[in-house]
């Protein structure tokens, strides 16, 4: 892979606004970007998506500091890797942490493809040259969240997801519904209920949803096949699908008619690849999920939701809608609800380094022998 240098940004960006969800709420999101450089000064960007805190995932900024900087990058200087896949498959030998192997994953991506002076999309099999743009609305007042659907609506977005839990599902979806009746909605959950909580769940099917999503624990399969079998909206899993063998089994269960995937919650394009695959061939459709990003991540779903079973549209809002200044150049833009697919080499974007350096807390390099 002719590399030369890793270097981990640790980056810290304040939100327009606080995002509110089931877990938590999120004001200043932390994140790693990770740079790699060959030989030849090109350089690749990837981003570690995990949050400050572990309610996502048990991953965090710090864990996958710590896992990049004593394993992952490590393993870059041992071997002479001539082809990613091998290097992939040493990563494989360190249980978990995809948030961490995702990232230096998505960096080596990006180089490979301007190494090979193709798009991202391209060498991936992408097949689109526009992708369909969805949006997140947090948790809060529940007209002031009927406001942000209208901003959203008038700004041309294609789906819309709204964060509910327990006291906060039915009265907010009514009233929602009541807004727009024929709006693109679904709901997120976050895990936030159990199967004690079906006929409050089941409640929410006169309200048409496109799917509601992880309404159970975050490691389960087993009770949403339950559940399932007892509502008419679709069930989403998010949480509950970190490998492509959880897809295998979730499929087979029943316990859902739709999955998101994201790249960082499965470690990394390679996996994500077969789980789309899998899906394709059981004919589940499938959607590109966010976690609050930066353009970097940005770039690379937008090149993920190119592939063709992406049928549904993903969490891929326009920089604008979280930043005041993303860090890369162009910002990501939508227009009349769609994203154009880039298709210049890598990502197709540009890395803003004088704003990336303005906010960046600690860095560090790391030569690859």
């Amino acid at each position: 892979m002719n590399l030369s240098q890793v270097t981990l940004h640790h980056v810290k960006m304040r939100l327009l606004s606080p995002f509110q969800a089931s877990y938590g709420q999120v004001q200043d999101r932390e994140v790693i970007i990770v740079e790699a450089t060959d030989r030849d000064g090109v350089t690749g960007w990837g981003e570690c998506v995990a949050f400050s805190v572990p309610w996502y995932t048990e991953e965090t900024v710090k864990t996958c500091w710590h896992i990049l900087e004593d394993f992952l990058i490590p393993l870059l200087s041992q071997n002479s890797y001539k082809k990613m896949e091998d290097y992939l498959i040493d990563c494989s030998k360190y249980k978990r942490h995809n948030m961490a192997k995702a990232s230096i994953e998505a960096a080596l991506w990006d180089l490979d493809a301007k190494q090979k002076g193709v798009s991202l999309s391209s060498l991936w099999g992408g097949t689109r040259k526009e992708v369909e743009a969805g949006v997140v609305v947090g948790l809060g007042d529940h007209d002031q969240m009927i406001a942000s659907i209208q901003s959203y609506l008038d700004e041309g977005y294609k789906r819309f997801k709204v964060k509910i839990k327990p006291g906060q599902d039915y009265d907010l979806l009514k009233k929602i519904r009541s807004a727009f009746p024929t709006l693109p909605l679904m709901a997120d959950a976050n895990s936030a209920y159990s199967l004690a909580d079906v006929k409050r769940i089941k409640a929410l099917d006169e309200f048409r949803l496109m799917m509601i999503e992880q309404p159970l624990s975050s490691d389960d399969i087993i009770d949403h096949a339950t559940l399932q079998r007892q509502i008419d909206t679709p069930i989403c899993l998010d949480e509950s699908i970190v490998s492509f063998e959880d897809a295998r089994k979730a499929i087979e269960l029943g316990s859902c008619k739709i999955i998101n995937i994201k790249m960082g919650r499965v470690g990394g394009f390679r996996e994500a690849q077969k789980i789309h695959n899998l899906c394709q061939s059981h004919h589940i459709p499938i959607w590109c999920g966010g976690m609050l990003e930066t353009g970097v991540s940005r770039a690379h779903n937008i090149a993920l939701a190119s592939l063709p079973q992406f049928q549904i549209p993903g969490d891929i809002s326009a920089s604008s809608r979280y930043w005041s200044q993303d860090i890369i150049q162009p910002e990501v833009k939508i227009e009349n609800g769609k994203i154009q697919v880039p298709s210049e080499p890598g990502l197709g974007f540009e890395i803003d380094r004088k704003h990336l350096s303005n906010l960046t807390l600690y860095k560090q390099h790391f030569k690859i022998r």
